[in-house]
């Protein structure tokens, strides 16, 4: 099995690391020579080139695993979604649900200039995490004394973004495992609070600093529920590699941003309230296995799967004008050399993909507690 999924992995593996490296060069030269003439030049150029990395993965679940996402939306919200900066608030039910974001971005036209808040480890990720950290995605340690004024400054800098952009937000802290709503589950029932049953609980200080902030320039909030079918696969990195394909629902609500409370505890509470009803929303689906009527089509577009044919004809080029410059194949230590790379690039895919597992992620600081609510949160973040 271990082989299998090395033949697999390696092929797709390569084409995704050195187009990457590519992508990841031009994204640095960038950073040096147009950044420090026009920040904005240089969002504008780094948006197109980060997509040909994006469109990769992208392609990934379209053509490659044949995931099926369905999303259901009001049709005024589905027409304005990449047409205007959105804060995205969704829970983290899947290993992949940054990039199911991402193909909804990319249906949305705004691919390139989506952001999200992630944990700092994930900037060092060889290609991915380093094409993140150039296109000013926030990196934050979990220690609030430490986040504050990082994200603080991370939000300022984005008033004069100069096209439609998605912030993403996974305000529960980590992914959702049984495990950690069990002790989401212990920790409401000491504290008073909704017990839920689908989501964890929301760790609020990270989304008032975000609405505080964003509310002069950024219209919208979409609150995002991702779940799997009961009759399909759960998807992971490792599935998608190996072409697996299973289905992802998504609903979008779109609340406007001026319309949240002034206060920052009331701004709080709202937040709770959105994952209480997102958990009853979550309950309804778990007995109907659907989201409801407002299904759109999302179709299947081309643009990754050329992206990536153009990237695959490009790196077949260009491995054969090194082999025959180089004379890789012709010696032992050539081949000795090719069989180092093509190792290489398979611990690095295993890397991404251990990365992503979520009984791999951090857990969300909860447990019981007879302390009040807010002191509790206080603490855990």
């Amino acid at each position: 099995m271990a082989i299998a999924a090395a033949i697999v992995i390696v092929p797709v593996g390569v084409l995704f690391f050195i187009s990457g490296l590519v992508v990841n060069l031009i994204q640095a030269i960038c950073f040096v020579l147009i950044r420090p003439v026009s920040k904005n030049t240089y969002r504008m150029i780094n948006r197109e080139v980060a997509e040909l990395l994006w469109l990769e993965l992208v392609w990934l679940i379209d053509w490659w695993a044949g995931v099926k996402i369905k999303l259901y939306v009001d049709s005024e919200t589905f027409n304005l979604m990449g047409k205007e900066h959105a804060l995205v608030i969704c829970n983290h039910r899947s290993d992949i649900d940054w990039l199911v974001g991402w193909v909804l971005a990319q249906r949305s036209g705004c691919l390139g200039s989506t952001l999200a808040v992630m944990k700092k480890s994930s900037k060092l990720l060889p290609v991915i995490g380093w094409s993140m950290w150039f296109s000013e995605y926030l990196f934050l340690e979990r220690s609030w004394a430490k986040d504050e004024n990082t994200l603080k400054s991370g939000l300022q800098r984005l008033r004069d973004f100069p096209r439609p952009f998605w912030l993403a937000l996974f305000v529960e802290g980590t992914r959702f495992t049984q495990a950690k709503l069990l002790a989401a589950q212990e920790y409401a029932s000491s504290a008073g609070l909704p017990i839920p049953r689908n989501v964890l609980i929301p760790r609020t200080k990270g989304f008032v600093t975000a609405v505080s902030h964003m509310r002069p320039f950024v219209p919208a909030i979409y609150d995002m529920t991702v779940t799997i079918p009961k009759t399909s696969l759960s998807p992971t990195m490792l599935r998608l590699f190996k072409g697996q394909s299973s289905v992802v629902h998504v609903h979008v609500k779109r609340h406007l941003m001026k319309d949240l409370p002034e206060t920052d505890d009331a701004v709080a509470q709202w937040c709770k309230d959105a994952f209480v009803a997102k958990d009853k929303l979550l309950d309804k689906h778990l007995s109907e296995d659907s989201f409801g009527d407002r299904l759109q089509d999302i179709g299947r577009p081309v643009k990754s799967l050329l992206v990536v044919s153009s990237w695959a004809i490009l790196l077949v080029l260009g491995s054969l004008k090194v082999i025959q410059c180089f004379s890789l194949l012709s010696s032992w230590k050539g081949v000795a050399c090719s069989a180092v790379a093509l190792a290489i690039v398979t611990i690095l895919m295993q890397i991404l993909i251990q990365f992503s597992q979520s009984e791999r992620s951090t857990p969300a600081k909860v447990a019981p507690s007879k302390s009040p609510p807010t002191a509790r949160e206080d603490k855990q973040q």
